[in-house]
């Protein structure tokens, strides 16, 4: 992309790109703070729940009083949705229950919407992203996010004449994990409690990076983009670095560790026995390409690719994401070439709540990152067959019979509110693309 002068032209005709953000968290404030030293973009108006809280994040992230006093600062979305003075809306709440109710008014108003709420994209994701394409707007993944930056890595592969054999991403992952909650996540990370409440971390958040959740949630977002294939039987999370990629990412039947070529899988920064990867790849994003020809295979050799021992296979990471600080080129792509930075096309793959431990008829389920479940990755229709509960939907709802721990939780194992709009969504969704 190549849109630099196109925002200095802006700026110079104060013609900025207008941007309204709901929910201003850690993500929120990230992409707060590049707003003031990017020309032709403007935050018009800010929505959460406490708009002093807002006010101050932008003050912390280094924004002068001037520019705090020329934006809105409003607690609730549905005057930023409905204002004139938005050109693409931001969602990111992490709540997908609100996600999508956003996202569809975004749409009704003729607003491109950024999704960073990943877990709403997961959700129903695929019924607003076609309805943003009949309204002729932009439906898109969060530029910074892993998600997206994977699909741009699967975009280079296939634009270039490669096939694409697996893409996702690192994280730090041991199979206890999946048990943990936010009694005890920060002993994973190295942290107290209290220094992660002065640090303003929310351990329900970073509990679902630790427990799979989110893995499975990102690796679902990327297949309903890309139609790459999640694992049968849920992400794997073999150990593997930067110069392992290719050898460990590619089929079982060429002695690595995937099911099948066109696969989503997280990769851990950890072995089994809790000793580091070499060279890992917890905060990238990888892609592993397949050579169409002898030519091809050549080339890797010529030019020092990482392949594995055939020659034939390859990979492409980036070791880093910036996550907020890199969300503007999601909005200006949106609002100048009317392009999303991924989105999603398909349900492919879906999330669906699994018992952390045993748990008992009577309980309310808390959600993504808490105490009771975790989010397992499954293919779309898997899910549907067994009727799972989507983890989007797993909170808040009290369970009518135990389900024992590791095992997933149904539709008809809770009591779910048919009037949500979000499970209308939902429902919708299922209707529409399912078959």
């Amino acid at each position: 992309m190549y849109i630099y002068n196109d925002l200095l032209a802006r700026a110079a005709g104060n013609t900025s790109v207008r941007v309204g953000l709901i929910g201003a968290g850690k993500f929120g404030s990230m992409f707060l703070s590049q707003v003031p030293t990017t020309p032709g973009l403007e935050v018009s108006i800010i929505a959460d729940l406490d708009p002093a809280r807002a006010q101050q994040s932008c003050r912390d992230v280094g924004w002068v009083e001037e520019l705090i006093s020329n934006t809105r600062f409003v607690d609730d979305a549905a005057t930023l949705l409905e204002s004139d003075d938005v050109d693409v809306v931001v969602e990111a709440t992490g709540n997908p229950v609100v996600g999508l109710e956003h996202a569809r008014a975004a749409v009704l108003n003729g607003r491109h919407i950024v999704m960073v709420n990943v877990e709403a994209d997961v959700l129903a994701g695929a019924l607003i992203a076609e309805e943003a394409r009949s309204a002729g707007v932009v439906y898109s993944m969060a530029y910074g996010d892993q998600p997206a930056l994977t699909c741009e890595l699967v975009e280079w592969a296939r634009s270039t004449g490669f096939e694409v054999v697996a893409a996702g991403k690192g994280t730090k992952y041991l199979p206890a994990y999946h048990a943990s909650t936010p009694d005890t996540v920060w002993d994973h990370y190295g942290l107290t409690a209290e220094q992660a409440a002065a640090a303003g971390m929310n351990a329900q958040m970073f509990n679902s990076f630790l427990d799979g959740t989110k893995s499975a949630l990102e690796m679902a977002a990327i297949a309903n983009a890309t139609g790459l294939a999640p694992p049968p039987d849920g992400l794997l999370f073999p150990a593997a670095g930067m110069d392992d990629l290719a050898h460990v990412l590619r089929p079982q039947s060429d002695g690595g560790q995937l099911h099948q070529k066109g696969q989503v899988e997280v990769v851990s920064s950890l072995e089994r026995d809790g000793r580091p990867v070499f060279k890992d790849l917890r905060w990238g994003v990888y892609v592993v390409i397949e050579a169409p020809n002898d030519y091809s295979a050549a080339c890797f050799q010529q030019y020092g690719m990482n392949t594995d021992s055939t020659g034939r296979y390859s990979a492409m990471y980036k070791p880093f994401h910036l996550i907020g600080l890199e969300l503007n080129m999601s909005i200006l792509s949106a609002a100048l070439l009317n392009t999303p930075t991924g989105s999603t096309l398909d349900f492919t793959a879906d999330v669906v709540a699994t018992a952390k431990r045993d748990l008992v008829a009577g309980e309310v389920l808390d959600g993504e990152g808490g105490h009771t479940v975790w989010g397992k990755l499954y293919p779309a229709q898997k899910s549907l067959q067994m009727g799972g509960l989507p983890i989007g939907l797993a909170h808040g709802v009290k369970l009518k019979k135990p389900i024992a721990a590791n095992q997933p939780v149904s539709w008809q194992d809770v009591e779910v509110d048919e009037s949500l709009p979000a499970v209308k969504m939902r429902r919708e969704m299922q209707a529409r693309f399912g078959s």
